[in-house]
């Protein structure tokens, strides 16, 4: 496969490139009921799309102009995001679930000159004030009501319907702030340039031998706003994308029948409700080439499951990343089930695979300083746990109006930067990374430190376990239990928790077990676990030492 270097584009170049190698094909399919999609050809939604940058630009949207998108899963979605890249408008993309607060730091730290939004995000915005010190251009997409500016459907009935000469890239201009979750910490926004987007598109098409023509079950949003540039269909199921754990399967399925997928992109929270689903009702997922799961580790359990009804030979994959690096690594359901595994239930981590062609990982001491310079000397030996940081181009290098934060996070070296992943894990003597997890959730305790992910898979071997969480409260370390549906806490249960622990050194040590009913999760991927609130939950049911 091709790992040839490429001049970076502007993103919505790929768009343009579709539209003449194949503008009959299906570009997006966007379900607005069970089994009922819109459906834009290439060379339909590009012209859509250069209408729109034309309505955009006599608006008063231009290059640079930083534009808050809160649009849901929708044509216009996909037309209003490569309109602004082909003017070389700034997206700001900030996840709604993220909550009221941590919106209106975002907003108010991107200082966004224009504001393009369903009704409802119009009305929180004026609710709750959101950027109105910065805020010049309002659009609406869908009715008005009582949001100010201008509906989007007004503004293109007098746009021309000529072609609109892309903006061309400057490797050094910002292309859009992508919002990080929030889930570990404050929100940030990560600054992408067009070279970022160039090596994902380039590195996803190549690590996993995507090709023009096929067509992808898109569960992510912004993942499915890569399909132009990786040459695939982007078909988006009917489903809330802000909550994927509430997705019904029987939806997914449809979609995937219907538009015969060849991809599926889905987090961790999908890959274990389909294959439940299709173990229930015995469904085989046929036309699949590859399943990506991405936002947390997918258990072992839930991807043995999902694979039994996927076709031979094919698997599931769990590319490594964060909004600020992606991808780093990557992993098949083959490797994990046929050999990981093992390793992971006894408290090894779990394995993210080797690093991607262009990404250089190096492992370094842990520590919550920053760290400025980079030092050959600093990078751990195999099978030692610490930070994990990343090189390459498509790692991003700061963080929008954060300096400490931006100081933080990155290591120089030379004209090149380090991403510090923030995750903590090693490289084995095969040159396999494993994660840990995230340096902010290590437990101290007073006879060492203990790392979630190995201490947690200990526990996740018991049947009754449908999954644990480790936190810290004064210094005890304190297992979190959620069980599977039909399990209930007994004292038995604990006991049997507990000489699982004993059976290893780095769990023997913990006592305290506590059964919780549904961990709260991150609203993206509605699987990362929100330890912070399960350690304050925690903490008041722990006793004072």
């Amino acid at each position: 496969m091709s790992t040839t270097l490429e001049e970076p584009a502007n993103i919505a170049s790929h768009l343009l490139r579709m539209a003449t190698l194949q503008p009959d094909s299906l570009a997006v399919a966007v379900a607005t009921a069970p089994d009922c999609y819109v459906e834009l050809s290439y060379a339909e939604l590009n012209r859509l799309v250069d209408r729109t940058a034309h309505a955009l630009c006599a608006v008063g949207i231009t290059r640079g102009t930083r534009t808050v998108v809160m649009v849901q899963p929708s044509p216009e979605l996909f037309a209003v995001t490569f309109a602004l890249f082909k003017i070389g408008a700034v997206p700001v993309m900030v996840d709604p679930g993220m909550g009221v607060t941590n919106l209106g730091q975002c907003l108010e730290e991107a200082e966004p000159v224009a504001f393009i939004g369903t009704p409802k995000a119009h009305l929180a915005r004026r609710l709750f004030r959101w950027a109105k010190p910065s805020l010049e251009i309002l659009i609406t997409v869908g009715p008005r009501w009582f949001s100010g500016g201008q509906r989007l459907a007004s503004i293109l009935e007098t746009a021309p319907n000529d072609p609109f000469e892309m903006e061309g890239v400057d490797p050094d201009q910002m292309a859009a702030i992508f919002f990080t979750s929030g889930s570990t910490g404050t929100p940030k926004g990560v600054i992408y340039r067009h070279p970022n987007f160039t090596a994902q598109v380039r590195l996803l098409r190549d690590v996993y031998g995507i090709a023009p023509g096929e067509v992808d079950l898109a569960t992510l949003p912004l993942f499915a706003l890569f399909g132009p540039g990786l040459g695939m269909s982007s078909v988006v199921p009917f489903m809330d994308a802000s909550r994927p754990a509430t997705a019904d399967p029987h939806h997914l399925v449809s979609a995937l029948e219907k538009y015969s997928c060849t991809n599926m992109f889905v987090s961790p929270a999908l890959v274990e409700k389909l294959g439940r689903h299709c173990e229930a009702t015995n469904t085989q997922l046929i036309g699949l080439q590859r399943v990506l799961s991405a936002g947390a580790p997918a258990s072992p359990t839930a991807l043995e499951r999902l694979q039994r009804h996927l076709p031979q030979g094919v698997e599931i994959f769990t590319p490594y990343g964060a909004t600020e690096a992606l991808p780093v690594a990557s992993v098949g359901s083959q490797t994990i089930l046929g050999n990981t595994r093992t390793k992971t239930d006894s408290g090894a981590g779990v394995c993210v695979g080797h690093p991607v062609p262009e990404a250089t990982v190096r492992i370094i001491p842990i520590t919550d300083d920053p760290v400025p310079f980079w030092s050959a000397d600093s990078a751990l030996p195999a099978n030692e746990i610490g930070e994990i940081i990343v090189q390459g181009p498509m790692v991003t290098h700061g963080y929008y109006r954060r300096a400490d934060a931006t100081e933080l996070a990155r290591i120089m070296d030379g004209d090149r930067v380090f991403h510090r992943m923030g995750d903590l894990g090693y490289l084995d003597e095969n040159g396999l990374l494993w994660m840990c997890g995230r340096k902010t959730h290590r437990v101290v305790t007073s006879v060492g430190t203990l790392f979630t992910v190995p201490c947690e898979a200990v526990f996740n071997t018991h049947a009754s376990v449908f999954r644990t969480a480790l936190v810290g409260v004064r210094g005890v370390p304190v297992l979190c239990v959620e069980l599977e549906q039909s399990e209930r806490p007994s004292d038995a249960l604990t006991d049997e928790l507990r000489t699982i622990g004993k059976n290893f050194e780095h769990t023997r040590d913990i006592e305290t077990f506590l059964y919780h009913k549904s961990f709260p999760v991150d609203v993206r991927h509605n699987a990362k676990i929100l330890r912070e609130r399960l350690a304050q939950w925690a903490s008041g049911r722990v006793p004072g030492r």
